[in-house]
């Protein structure tokens, strides 16, 4: 079953000689639980696709389906709440607040749906992502690694049916690159969610199941390496 489904989708930048076309008539499908990995060079669309699935920046034309729900026929007001409750977005800068813990930068997308937090699933995944006793830490008194970790914690507490992250190891070492992406790994497996990441490193795209490259706003390949 096809969890997301992307039709003739365009988005374009600018007016005149200043127009660009981040995203040129693109159409695919991704299959509920698969992760797959978005690569291409700077300014082939990457980020503006995955932005675009996420409910952050509207197309200029064509359409993005999420469980069957036509994504951008909702208001904003709607798609704030489909953001909350159907996606996690993971950041390459981590997105955090800076004047909030570690507990309260996880649990901010359940307190701003005025939703009961689930404590059993926040011990869970304070433990799953190795942040037993930082929950009081401000992200200031964090490593790069365990920001990334608390911000993979707030995109998964609601346990979306879509995780979205953008290059989630751009700015960490090569050993906590690993760990993030195992992590996401583990939990995309856990509990069947959807996995989409852009990224520009080789190693990691060949831990996906499949591979989409975008060049120039196209798609310039789609591989499955493993179903």
């Amino acid at each position: 079953m096809d969890i997301i489904k992307v039709e003739n989708l365009s988005k374009i930048y600018g007016e005149g000689e200043n127009q660009v076309k981040a995203l040129d008539n693109i159409s695919f499908s991704v299959p509920k639980g698969q992760f797959l990995a978005i690569i291409g060079a700077s300014g082939s669309g990457k980020s503006t696709l995955l932005h675009i699935l996420g409910g952050v920046d509207r197309p200029t034309s064509g359409k993005v389906f999420l469980n069957g729900q036509d994504v951008y026929l909702q208001n904003e007001e709607q798609l704030a709440i489909f953001r909350r409750r159907q996606v996690g977005l993971i950041y390459q800068f981590y997105n955090l607040v800076p004047v909030l813990d570690v507990t309260e930068n996880i649990t901010l997308p359940v307190l701003m749906d005025h939703k009961k937090i689930n404590s059993g699933r926040l011990s869970e995944l304070i433990e799953i992502l190795g942040l037993k006793g930082r929950e009081k830490h401000l992200p200031n008194q964090l490593s790069g690694g365990q920001q990334q970790r608390v911000s993979i914690g707030r995109a998964l507490m609601n346990t979306p049916s879509v995780v979205l992250a953008d290059e989630p190891t751009g700015n960490l070492d090569s050993k906590n690159s690993n760990e993030i992406i195992e992590l996401l790994k583990e939990s995309n497996n856990k509990y069947n969610q959807t996995l989409i990441v852009i990224t520009h490193d080789e190693n990691i795209a060949l831990m996906a199941d499949r591979i989409i490259a975008l060049k120039d706003g196209k798609i310039a390949g789609d591989n499955l390496l493993r179903k």
